[in-house]
């Protein structure tokens, strides 16, 4: 609970668990992966790191984050020409897909999607070569994702269908159905949305809670919660959308203000914007907009697509108005910028 309330620096903390855990520190884990017989326990040090760095997500800054799993990511692929065992041997390529999951939703990030999409692939083959329906299912919900960003819905549709039919029972397939939501949302199908919601919903309420919320490649009722509330906002169903803003940021915000979830809190202010924007308040909803692009962990690429209902309203609303061209140019700028990346 102490730990909760007053958490330490997230190296410290990242050591202290491993030590805790396996009786060694990061130097000492990669020393043993160097070795000619690799034990369980240094396996057990690489796991809970491949943990850590996942759970690290949505806060830590992305450079040092995908430095961080590149690094890890080659470590354990050269792993692989250690003398190991047939079941470390499939353990480090599940480890491995992982990290290549972690790291392509970083490229993406970032800007770089030639980059995203390569390492994607790689993590399609790491999950594919050890039958995992987790990574499989992951891989293409980021395939998902990317045509979101892009503006590629029927490829959403297509890359959802694909992800549930490989992923099995794994809980990756809740998440494959709110993007496939949020597809059917911009393609102004609102039937089809709610119906995906609700299958959502269903296969999420049947699924036991994670024991750890943080990590990026798990699915909990409050993950689901935003994914909803971006759906709501696009078709215009705007006082649910606010009721879930605001549940999204009680649940990503700690009570003295720090954001343990930076982009589901900006999201979560667009949200507000657009709903403000629509009710006539323009200087409320500039500034609810202008919150949302202040914060230093950002995906470019998914503020740039739910920005996007902003600043259709304000260009609709209020075309003459200074204030809203003002914040409009500022949108243009972060576009221009994620283009160039």
């Amino acid at each position: 609970m102490t730990a909760a309330l007053f958490p330490p620096e997230h190296s410290s903390a990242r050591r202290l668990e491993v030590l805790s855990a396996t009786g060694m520190d990061t130097l000492e884990i990669v020393s043993r992966l160097s070795s000619s017989d690799v034990t369980d326990s240094t396996l057990d040090g690489v796991r809970i790191t491949v943990d850590k760095l996942c759970s690290e997500y949505p806060y830590m800054p992305p450079d040092q984050l995908i430095a961080e799993g590149r690094q890890w990511l080659r470590r354990i692929v050269e792993l692989q020409e250690q003398r190991l065992t047939f079941r470390q041997r499939k353990e480090t390529l599940e480890l491995a897909g992982w990290l290549a999951l972690l790291v392509g939703c970083l490229e993406h990030d970032t800007g770089d999607p030639r980059a995203a999409e390569a390492t994607r692939k790689m993590a399609l083959k790491l999950g594919t070569d050890v039958n995992h329906g987790g990574i499989l299912g992951w891989a293409h919900e980021m395939r998902a994702w990317f045509a979101l960003t892009a503006g590629d819905y029927r490829g959403v549709l297509a890359a959802t269908e694909a992800g549930q039919q490989a992923a099995g029972s794994h809980s990756v397939s809740v998440q494959l159905l709110a993007q496939e939501a949020k597809a059917w949302a911009r393609m102004g199908e609102a039937k089809e949305m709610e119906a995906a919601l609700e299958k959502g919903r269903t296969l999420l309420e049947s699924l036991p809670y994670p024991e750890n919320t943080d990590h990026h490649f798990v699915v909990d009722p409050a993950k689901y919660d935003f994914y909803v509330m971006d759906c709501y906002r696009h078709i215009g169903h705007d006082r649910l959308a606010r009721t879930l803003a605001d549940h999204v940021l009680r649940t990503s915000t700690d009570f003295d203000g720090h954001e343990r979830k930076p982009m589901r809190v900006a999201e979560a202010w667009i949200t507000h914007g657009v709903a403000a924007a629509r009710e006539g308040e323009l200087n409320e909803a500039v500034s609810y907009g202008r919150r949302a692009l202040n914060g230093d962990r950002k995906s470019l690429p998914s503020l740039a697509l739910v920005a996007q209902d902003l600043a259709s309203v304000l260009d609709t609303q209020y075309p003459k108005e200074a204030e809203a061209r003002a914040y409009l140019d500022e949108l243009r700028a972060i576009h221009r910028a994620n283009s160039r990346a």
